[in-house]
């Protein structure tokens, strides 16, 4: 539920009626009571600012729920993620409602989070989530008018680190490829299971492996400053522990414990 008991959208709306309503009330004090003009501006501007970081708070709160009931839904379908490669990775990224045209003409925008075990070597359990963008024309001609989920494992610990330290163009900084889906992941190609990123796409009800190739990926700095209240980067989120799985992330963060709470990695490959 958004403070104050309204939706962010509700916030921001009634934010603007209130300072439409007090412009009014503006122009119709006399002219000659100024110090009350600027007292009631001021007290004006502090609420709708109030209201409006309120707003934006939520919708950060909300990306990180959108993306825990996405992961869920894909976890249950008959023929999902593989459960052998879901074991294996050591962090997972999630996109909810990927759109096509949300970066210009043709490209597309999207916005999700980034969550890995924990650990030195990613042994421990499911940790706080960063907020992460996904960006790249190569995903609009995917789309078509529908918006996507897109769900994508990365796994080993250097895909991990790599999206940890930089804007990451998957295919060139990091391998990257469809993933397999099924009960198992025989018969997938030795280009699939030794990629370093593996995506998975789910548009109108339908599940499939998809390649991002050519796409970017990316820590958003400025939703994770709202989200945990502070300025963080994704390495101090996910890496050194430095703020704590928030309220929103709970389910989520239940979600994967319970689905994947080892990861089965060869251990020589983590160290």
């Amino acid at each position: 539920m958004a403070r104050f008991g309204l939706s962010p959208r509700s916030q921001s709306d009634s934010a603007a009626k209130i300072l439409a309503a007090s412009a009014g009330i503006f122009h119709k004090i006399v002219p000659g009571d100024s110090m009350r003009k600027l007292i009631l501006l001021a007290f004006t501007i502090l609420f709708v600012s109030a209201c409006c970081f309120a707003a934006d708070d939520e919708r950060e709160e909300e990306r990180v729920k959108d993306s825990g009931t996405v992961l869920k839904e894909i976890l249950n379908i008959p023929d999902n993620i593989p459960q052998e490669l879901l074991d294996k990775a050591e962090c997972i990224v999630v996109l909810p409602s990927v759109k096509k045209g949300a970066l210009g003409v043709g490209g597309s925008y999207g916005r999700g989070i980034m969550i890995c075990r924990s650990g030195e070597h990613y042994k421990g359990k499911w940790g706080a989530p960063a907020l992460y963008a996904l960006e790249g024309v190569s995903i609009g001609f995917q789309l078509g008018g529908q918006a996507t989920d897109f769900v994508l494992l990365v796994m080993n610990p250097k895909g991990a680190e790599s999206l940890l330290y930089s804007k990451v163009k998957l295919g060139a900084d990091a391998s990257a490829a469809a993933g397999p889906k099924g009960r198992t992941a025989e018969g997938a190609t030795d280009i699939v299971m030794t990629a370093e990123i593996l995506s998975y796409s789910r548009n109108k009800g339908l599940f499939a492996g998809i390649s991002l190739e050519g796409s970017t990926l990316r820590s958003d700095g400025s939703a994770n400053e709202k989200l945990y209240k502070k300025k963080v980067s994704a390495k101090e989120i996910i890496r050194q522990g430095k703020v704590g799985v928030p309220a929103c992330a709970h389910e989520l963060v239940s979600l994967l414990d319970r689905k994947s709470p080892v990861n089965k990695s060869d251990p020589k490959s983590l160290e």
